[in-house]
């Protein structure tokens, strides 16, 4: 036989033979590999204000077998009351244990602002709204395999702190004025920690402009914390004569704060109005 047709002869064998071998070899991937399964696990704010919050969709991934297997590609989209969003993804390569459950977090940053066309309507709610699409690719020895990302709920809303008047104090007085502490009380509303940059306005007793009230940066609340503050106000007898009687001698006055309580960059209308006794 010629040398150049043996050539091809033994090169056609080996490549059957190869053929065989891999068919082989995928039919025993194919039987002993265990398909994954992804379930959604909770939708969660991992940080929150009156402007904004990152929303973490988080999904967990049991891979049943004795490898560890990788992420191939996301493709993701979130939507807030229909309008999409902001979404980030897993960390692409991400390592998925063997023989057990991975946890795969898909961020998604919501500026209420771009969502809604009124802000303040928006924050009376209980409840947003949310719905996930799109796949997951995971590398496996059989190639990739696509799992759908589809999911709807809602999400807390941030809520306005509570803010009040406690009891004021008249810490010293003469016969022109007096310099008085006035304590407020402002009460996180919301289960997770929400920071408040401040609360300022103007000042009335009495239905008298005395002054403004400026709280500075309060940090952050504690979920379901309050916070109490006493600011100092020097009040002028002669711009708030009607107050002079309750700041002479302690007793029951109007008082009105008209201002706005800021949380990052959102600032809210705030108005308080209540009845309160003066104390010396």
């Amino acid at each position: 036989m010629p040398t150049m047709k043996r050539a091809l002869l033994v090169l056609a064998v080996l490549g059957l033979t190869t053929l065989s071998g891999c068919a082989a070899l995928q039919k025993m991937l194919k039987g002993a590999f265990k398909k994954p399964t992804l379930s959604f696990k909770t939708a969660r704010l991992a940080d929150a204000s009156l402007s904004d919050a990152t929303i973490n969709l988080v999904y967990e991934l049991n891979n049943p077998n004795g490898f560890g297997l990788n992420l191939a590609e996301v493709d993701y989209a979130f939507f807030v009351e229909g309008k999409q969003v902001v979404a980030g993804k897993p960390r692409s390569g991400l390592a998925l244990k063997a023989n057990g459950k991975s946890e795969l977090v898909f961020p998604a940053n919501v500026k209420f602002a771009d969502v809604v066309p009124v802000l303040e309507t928006f924050l009376k709610q209980d409840k947003a709204a949310f719905k996930a699409q799109g796949t997951l690719g995971v590398k496996t020895p059989l190639g990739v395999l696509s799992f759908p990302l589809a999911k709807e709920g809602t999400f807390e809303v941030p809520k306005i702190p509570q803010v009040s008047f406690q009891a004021p104090r008249i810490k010293d007085i003469t016969l022109t004025g007096a310099t008085v502490e006035f304590p407020l009380s402002i009460t996180n509303r919301n289960s997770f920690p929400l920071p408040v940059a401040g609360i300022t306005g103007a000042l009335k007793v009495a239905g008298a402009d005395v002054g403004t009230l400026s709280t500075g940066n309060l940090g952050k609340l504690d979920g379901s914390g309050t916070k109490q503050v006493t600011l100092p106000l020097t009040i002028s007898f002669a711009r708030a004569a009607n107050a002079a009687l309750a700041l002479r001698s302690g007793g029951n006055a109007q008082v009105r704060l008209d201002g706005k309580l800021t949380s990052e960059s959102q600032s809210v209308p705030l108005s308080l109005n209540q009845l309160v006794n003066f104390v010396k």
